[in-house]
């Protein structure tokens, strides 16, 4: 073969566009039921806005980024991430005016260089949504009982809700001074970017992959030890909220998101089933972004899912339901096959699901392909019936056949097929 896929990145057949379908159309269910409207942004964006945005210490920004300059000598990166985007198309477009919360969401490619495995690509697709203008908790509970229904919706009942407090910029200078106090003695033994990470973000370190680093930090001092006290009630209302939804949590002080540009809330969805990477659903509060990159102050809080990750977690049944079969039109000769052309446009027009043959094959190779195609009927067009104005029709699923007259092949189609989705999100 001459080409094949760049690493890290994979085609999607029919058969699996098919499941992807499928997630796509329940989550934009899900995202109208609870009012959140599209954006749908530019799959790349100056590079400064996710420097400045998701902070130029993070692994994303230092080693995941796609950047590239423009012939206009334009500083480019395609998006790594979906909320920096969604932030500024909010402020440029003034979507955020004082008094006023603004529910978004998104779906769409993504790209990181990262070392490819199971769930994890340097394309990916992402889906989330981001809140503007609500600062309380009680959003925060109601954003995660969304999430905890939209993954129930698709089959990750089982799912495990992890949330944590990342302070605020009141109280997190405090727990940085904490972990470098509890890591001095070990700095030596950190990997390079933690020990680069030790004077610029200590908070990163906890973040780490690296096995020894993640042993180092195992016993530092918890963030909830240092907590300022509207931090503290913030995340006594989230737990409230969330009991009073009937939301099982579970609180892991030891999380810390992998961006900068979080406060407060942040959570993790947790499934069991993919190992070091199961993480199938994240996000938290960030009510200093907006301001950070030039819009007025609004707090914010989002979350974000990679498709592929989702899919793989719902295993291969999901999104299978059945659709209804295809009607076939064989056609034994050339008037057959002009007859079969208009009427196959016809039933399309009247929401039929029709297929017909244009390589003027035999009726033995026509039906093989009808059976490839999963047809519920083939209606056979040629010889005698056609002269008397009928067509042979043979039902696949009854191994039966009759007789339909031409002129009543659209409406009695159109009645077998009514209410019935031809559609991957039938419910």
């Amino acid at each position: 073969m001459p080409f094949t896929t760049p690493r890290g990145t994979h085609d999607i057949l029919p058969d699996e566009a098919r499941r992807w379908q499928w997630l796509e159309a329940r989550f934009r269910h899900a995202c109208a039921l609870a009012g959140f409207g599209e954006i749908r942004t530019p799959m790349f964006e100056e590079t400064d806005l996710f420097a400045r945005g998701v902070g130029e210490d993070t692994d994303i920004v230092t080693k995941q980024m796609y950047s590239f300059t423009s012939p206009g000598n334009d500083r480019l990166t395609l998006r790594p991430e979906g909320t920096a985007g969604v932030v500024r198309a909010a402020i440029q477009h003034s979507l955020l005016t004082p008094g006023n919360v603004e529910k978004l969401f998104y779906y769409g490619p993504t790209f990181r260089y990262e070392r490819p495995a199971k769930g994890r690509f340097r394309q990916f697709a992402q889906l989330g949504v981001e809140v503007f203008g609500a600062p309380g908790p009680d959003i925060d509970a109601e954003l995660l009982a969304f999430a905890s229904d939209f993954l129930a919706g698709i089959g990750l009942c089982t799912a495990v809700l992890e949330i944590n407090s990342v302070g605020c910029p009141e109280c997190r200078p405090l727990y940085r001074d904490a972990l470098r106090n509890a890591l001095a003695g070990v700095r030596g033994e950190l990997c390079p970017d933690c020990d680069r990470r030790y004077d610029s973000n200590p908070l990163r370190i906890l973040d780490c992959k690296v096995e020894r680093c993640r042993e180092l930090s195992a016993d530092v001092p918890v963030i909830l030890d240092v907590l300022c006290e509207p931090c503290k009630t913030h995340l006594a209302g989230v737990e409230a909220g969330l009991r009073a939804l009937g939301v099982a949590f579970v609180v892991n002080p030891h999380i810390v998101r992998g961006l900068d540009y979080y406060t407060r809330t942040a959570f993790e969805f947790i499934a069991g089933n993919l190992g070091a990477q199961n993480t199938v659903l994240a996000g938290g509060r960030y009510d200093g972004l907006v301001a950070e990159l030039g819009g007025p102050a609004t707090p914010g809080i989002g979350f974000a899912a990679g498709v592929e990750r989702l899919l793989l977690s719902v295993g291969e049944g999901a999104g299978e339901t059945e659709r209804p079969g295809v009607v076939y039109l064989a056609a034994l000769d050339a008037n057959a096959r002009d007859t079969a052309l208009v009427l196959a446009t016809t039933l399309r027009r009247a929401g039929v699901p029709t297929a017909l043959d244009y390589l003027s094959r035999s009726l033995k190779a026509q039906m093989r392909d009808a059976n490839r195609q999963g047809a519920w009927y083939v209606l056979i067009l040629g010889g005698d019936e056609m002269t008397r104005g009928e067509a042979a029709l043979r039902d696949m699923r009854g191994a039966s056949q009759s007789t339909l007259a031409l002129d009543a092949v659209v409406p009695y189609f159109r009645d077998v097929y009514a209410g019935l989705s031809t559609t991957v999100d039938k419910e």
